[in-house]
């Protein structure tokens, strides 16, 4: 496995709530980011949040496009984010789609983790390439 770093910015554009009912709202977000580092390139993706009437507690599933270089190979790929949160306690999972990848990256394959320390993105992505 191979790990690419760096930095990333975030910008979001959510819609008004779709759904609201029984304390529960459901909206969809487009979220753009930039990457930096051994990744370089730029990403779009649409995301469908949940938040319940308990804060600290919601959901989100995401499909990112992205399009750029990592460690200088140059393609894209579509990643699949699933989050959760539990009165705080988050967990997230973001996976490369199988079979996503195009270009220089064809066959990439792993995960990707995402920081956010005092408003500051950063990522890790560990990966193969067959």
């Amino acid at each position: 496995m191979t790990t690419a770093r760096g930095a990333l910015e975030v910008t979001m554009e959510a819609e008004p709530p779709f759904l609201e009912r029984d304390g529960n709202q459901i909206t969809r977000i487009t979220v753009r980011k930039e990457f930096a580092g051994d990744m370089v390139g730029a990403s779009e993706a649409q995301m469908v949040a949940a938040r319940t009437g308990t804060p600290g507690s919601a959901g989100y599933v995401a499909i990112e496009y992205f399009t750029g270089s990592v460690a200088g190979r140059s393609g894209s790929f579509v990643l699949q984010h699933s989050g959760i949160m539990s009165e705080g306690d988050a967990e997230l999972a973001v996976r490369i789609v199988p079979d996503s990848g195009t270009g220089e990256l064809t066959g990439i394959s792993g995960t990707l983790e995402i920081d956010n320390t005092d408003g500051k993105h950063s990522y890790v992505l560990d990966y193969e390439q067959t």
